[in-house]
């Protein structure tokens, strides 16, 4: 697994382990629960997600791709 080093405030840092601490995670799962929470996610899991609605909705893959793209972009909005 990859490892990454990233610079922070000292606010910022002491709020995600006070977040991570209150919600009984780590700061990894913290981190990765939040990029999922802005829509960032890998290929594989995007296909997955089209194929699903596919799956759900019996859509053709360009209607089941365009269904995920507005729940992706509508759940961006709302954050």
């Amino acid at each position: 697994m990859p490892r990454l080093t990233i610079t922070l405030s000292d606010e910022r840092y002491q709020a995600l382990k006070e977040a991570a601490t209150k919600t009984r995670k780590s700061l990894v799962t913290v981190i990765d629960e939040s990029l999922d929470f802005y829509g960032i996610k890998t290929g594989h899991s995007a296909t997955e997600l089209v194929a699903q609605a596919r799956r759900r909705a019996a859509l053709s893959e360009e209607d089941a791709l365009e269904l995920a793209m507005q729940e992706v972009n509508q759940h961006r909005k709302q954050a």
